[in-house]
């Protein structure tokens, strides 16, 4: 049974979701059908929380400002209307729901942007210093110890 499961999960289960964190600006276009054609339909706002983790329960609300009036859509990670997600910028933050927006209109709601570069670097410095022990032990395998003479 888990093994029709995991099966199930590797098939439908989308692999080219970015990582999405509360404070980040987000466009995600999702087809819409309207008749017999179908189309593409851009939502962009804030990312003000993401629940239950990336696996098939997961989702993500963006939130945004439309004609004055705040709207929000609830995106599950896996669904197959969800054509791409794009990450457009992120805002410093320090909580992981930021449900306190809803309350705050025009610069009360501004929130401080910080470069994507500075979020991707520790990301990258980690992998690179993997690599490079990877490296390291691989090197130090290969040599053969040579006695010391004395």
């Amino acid at each position: 049974m888990t093994d029709k499961i995991k099966t199930f999960d590797k098939n439908n289960l989308r692999n080219d979701i970015p990582e999405i964190r509360s404070g980040m600006k987000a466009r995600v276009w999702q087809k819409v059908k309207e008749g017999d054609k179908e189309r593409l339909q851009a939502f962009e706002g804030v990312v003000i929380a993401a629940k239950h983790g990336r696996g098939k329960t997961g989702d993500f609300t963006v939130r945004k400002i439309s004609s004055g009036v705040g709207v929000e859509r609830i995106f599950p990670f896996h669904a197959p209307t969800i054509e791409k997600i794009e990450i457009l910028s992120q805002a410093k933050v320090r909580r992981a729901k930021l449900y306190y927006l809803r309350g705050r209109i025009g610069k009360k709601a501004r929130m401080k942007q910080v470069e994507l570069a500075e979020i991707a670097a520790p990301v990258v410095e980690t992998k690179q210093k993997e690599a490079a022990s990877e490296v390291i032990e691989q090197e130090q395998e290969a040599t053969p110890e040579v006695p010391a003479t004395e």
